[in-house]
């Protein structure tokens, strides 16, 4: 029976993976190269921060050393985009907010923490959180099952009482090989993921069938 849920944030609850390959590719091009949509998708998308710091420097050997100021650059990008767009994942936030009624509920993202805090401000869901998780506090990053295994220890539950929802295929892999059960979103008109491996596959959270995982029962907001 599941106890706690954890939400991914980019591509879950935030419609914001499409925004990092635009932000990506105008980077690059006001750098001086231009690259094809398909190339930022395959740096960006699904990806974890470090994973997209070492795709860039794969391509484009020693234009961003620093991580940070790779990730500085793309956050200006990102948010003179996002100016003038909603976001957020409606549904998905929603399934959050009923669920924290009644059960522990966490983020844990591959994402910055100043990226996740702009995530939380969107939502403004901070108060109905056990905790959060961002890529500075467990190391390596999805797929590896680290931030899940921390995340249950957090939750003082062992991993089979926590379902995790995910969009991407690391983030589905890391949650399986953490022992956890997961719910991946397939939005339609969303590059595509191979989310074969999660236990159940839904185009909108929405659709969610909260007893069906619970039995009906609701454990309460505070971890046993």
């Amino acid at each position: 029976m599941i106890k706690a849920f954890v939400f991914d944030l980019d591509g879950t609850l935030i419609d914001s993976e499409v925004v990092w390959v635009d932000s990506l590719q105008q980077l690059l091009k006001s750098r001086g190269y231009n690259i094809a949509y398909d190339q930022a998708l395959d740096i960006v998308y699904g990806k974890a921060w470090a994973a997209v710091h070492a795709g860039v420097n794969e391509r484009f050997e020693g234009l961003y050393p620093d991580i940070k100021q790779m990730e500085k650059d793309m956050h200006e990008v990102f948010n003179s985009l996002c100016g003038s767009r909603d976001i957020l994942i409606h549904t998905s936030v929603d399934l959050l907010h009923r669920l924290a009624r009644d059960y522990p509920v966490a983020i844990v993202t591959g994402a910055p923490r100043s990226e996740l805090e702009e995530g939380l401000q969107r939502m403004a869901i901070g108060q109905s959180l056990a905790f959060t998780m961002s890529n500075e506090d467990y190391n390596p990053g999805k797929p590896d099952p680290t931030c899940f295994r921390l995340a249950a220890k957090k939750l003082n539950l062992a991993p089979h009482h926590c379902l995790v929802f995910e969009d991407s295929t690391a983030g589905i892999e890391a949650a399986k090989r953490a022992g956890m059960a997961c719910v991946a979103l397939q939005r339609p008109g969303r590059p595509p993921q191979d989310v074969s491996s999660a236990d159940e596959i839904l185009d909108d959270l929405a659709k969610f069938d909260i007893p069906k995982w619970t039995n009906g029962q609701a454990s309460g907001k505070s971890t046993p």
